[in-house]
């Protein structure tokens, strides 16, 4: 049982914070997503070409 003790000093010294909420939002944001939708219309722009 001796092995199974929390050290929370070393845990604390290891917490890394999450993402606030408007830093995930920013960075879903700024990143280049391209869905179905994209890659559908690219195609209907290439075949009325």
């Amino acid at each position: 049982m001796g092995d199974s003790i929390i050290n929370f000093e070393e845990e604390i010294s290891r917490f890394k914070p999450s993402m606030d909420v408007e830093e995930v939002e920013d960075a879903i944001v700024k990143s280049d997503l391209t869905d179905m939708t994209d890659i559908m219309m690219e195609m209907i722009k290439e075949v009325r070409e």
